[in-house]
């Protein structure tokens, strides 16, 4: 093994962080089996206090019956990715869809609208990047979102010249594809999430590709996201954590930004030399150098460099991706530019008080039919009625209708296998392309320009839309046999 100076220049900061996270926590996630009694189980509190395993693991939504009878019917698919494997309990559900939630990222959109009216190549990375930090105070929300039905669609217009289209394009694996755009961006999107179960938590695997071109200079990035961890799904207080790193790649001109979401709910050691060098990073300030510092990491904390193609760092940001993103000018050690100063580049909206569904203003938005565009189409996620009775409290009935809508598409499927035909997408078309990740292989599907030419003909028609989209019956079906089972 190296020194620690050898060590240090091999990955600085970052690497000797990840190295204590994998040494002590893994020991104080053995600690904790070994509490409950149960193997393979991990319960974490995620205000990182002193709660003993047994404590916090009667905390949370469930009592104790329905933990240990939750828990017995999972336990087979600890290890298994359980995406669509499981049928779920309505009651952990959210009144939102996968497709609905990808259309969250649209929040702060004028963040890319920015990142396109810059000249600084650095500072359009500061934007970009984190526009697509901006979005993880919504996904941390703890109630599952529905999984599309095949051919379902969300469609979203009346936000900052922004039109949203997203489409299921495959059932099993579920994937999804999405395109935005407007006068400064084009955004398009290849979902693939994988899962692994294990026992009380669920990593999340963002199987995907993200790109983003930048109008005005015709400016491509790629965005590569942290893995997502959801703890605590039966046991203690669930709450979802992303650690790791975030990378957005200028791929015209090889700039680069990798933040670091800080994991949470551990404690280790850091040793002196790996911190001296990294003063920079503002939570870091605090620490005084000596042999051995204790280091607890800071829950929603995110640091990084935007470096350029050489690998050198340019601007350093922070922040907390709960709250706020600032950066500030660095030198090539990755200290802060004399003069200079750290400046806030955007900062969390007001939420409603009280939320029964921890939304943001702008996930009611979503879900509402303000930003539903006139003559909706029927495969809209909006008008599915397990979403619309679980929105309006009626657990029953949500429950009835996701069961007959599963049972639609499992239908649909018997009819199309039947007559050898095959699901094609509407507004998206797969291609010959396979992409590596770093989580698997993700065919590619490309926005086709079909939505845009419809939405085309029926904004410029002369004809009054006197429908009332709220009233359509919701309908993804292709094949209309299927469809009246």
């Amino acid at each position: 093994m190296g020194s620690p100076e050898e060590n240090q220049s091999k990955g600085g900061f970052f690497s000797a962080m990840t190295s204590g996270l994998s040494l002590f926590s893994n020991a104080m996630h053995r600690s904790v089996n070994g509490l409950l009694g149960y193997e393979g189980l991990e319960v974490i509190n995620p205000e990182g206090g002193k709660e003993d395993a047994e404590e916090e693991a009667q905390k949370g939504r469930w009592r104790q019956e329905e933990r240990d009878s939750y828990f017995k019917m999972m336990q087979k698919y600890i290890g298994s990715d359980i995406t669509s494997l499981v049928t779920l309990p309505v009651n952990i559900f959210e009144p939102m869809t996968m497709l609905q939630k990808m259309a969250e990222l649209m929040e702060y959109s004028y963040l890319l609208d920015q990142a396109d009216e810059c000249e600084d190549p650095y500072m359009r990375l500061v934007y970009a990047s984190t526009w697509a930090i901006s979005v993880y105070y919504a996904y941390q929300r703890t109630l599952k979102p529905f999984n599309p039905i095949l051919g379902e669609t969300y469609e979203m217009v009346n936000h900052g010249g922004v039109t949203f289209i997203s489409e299921q394009v495959c059932h099993h694996p579920p994937m999804s594809a999405g395109h935005a755009e407007n006068e400064h961006f084009t955004y398009d999107v290849t979902s693939k999430l994988k899962t692994k179960f294990l026992g009380n938590s669920v990593d999340v695997y963002p199987v995907g590709r993200t790109r983003v071109t930048l109008k005005r200079d015709n400016v491509v990035l790629d965005l590569v996201p942290p893995p997502t961890k959801i703890n605590n799904l039966i046991f203690g207080r669930t709450w979802v954590d992303s650690p790791g790193e975030m990378v957005m790649t200028n791929l015209t001109t090889g700039d680069k930004v990798v933040l670091y979401f800080q994991p949470c709910g551990w404690f280790g050691y850091v040793t002196s030399y790996s911190i001296s060098s990294h003063l920079s990073l503002p939570y870091l300030y605090s620490y005084v150098s000596q042999d051995l510092l204790p280091f607890a990491a800071n829950r929603y904390e995110v640091d990084g460099y935007v470096y350029n193609a050489n690998e050198e760092p340019k601007i350093l940001m922070t922040g907390k991706w709960n709250e706020f993103m600032s950066y500030q000018p660095c030198d090539l050690e990755g200290e802060p530019l004399p003069g200079s100063e750290m400046k806030e580049v955007w900062r969390v909206a007001a939420i409603p008080p009280n939320d029964k569904f921890d939304y943001t203003y702008f996930a009611h938005k979503i879900n509402s039919f303000d930003t539903a565009p006139k003559k909706l189409l029927a495969s809209d996620s909006r008008l599915r009625p397990d979403r619309w009775a679980l929105e309006k409290g009626d657990l029953s009935k949500a429950g009835a209708e996701k069961s007959r809508l599963e049972e639609k598409q499992r239908a649909e499927k018997r009819s199309r296998e039947a007559k050898s035909d095959k699901f094609s997408p509407r507004w998206f078309d797969q291609t010959d392309e396979i992409t590596p990740t770093p989580w698997g292989d993700l065919e590619i599907y490309r926005y086709n320009g079909k939505y845009t030419e419809h939405r085309n003909v029926i904004d410029t028609s002369d004809a009054i839309d006197t429908g009332d989209s709220q009233s359509v019956e919701f309908d993804p079906w292709q094949f209309g046999d299927s469809s009246q089972e």
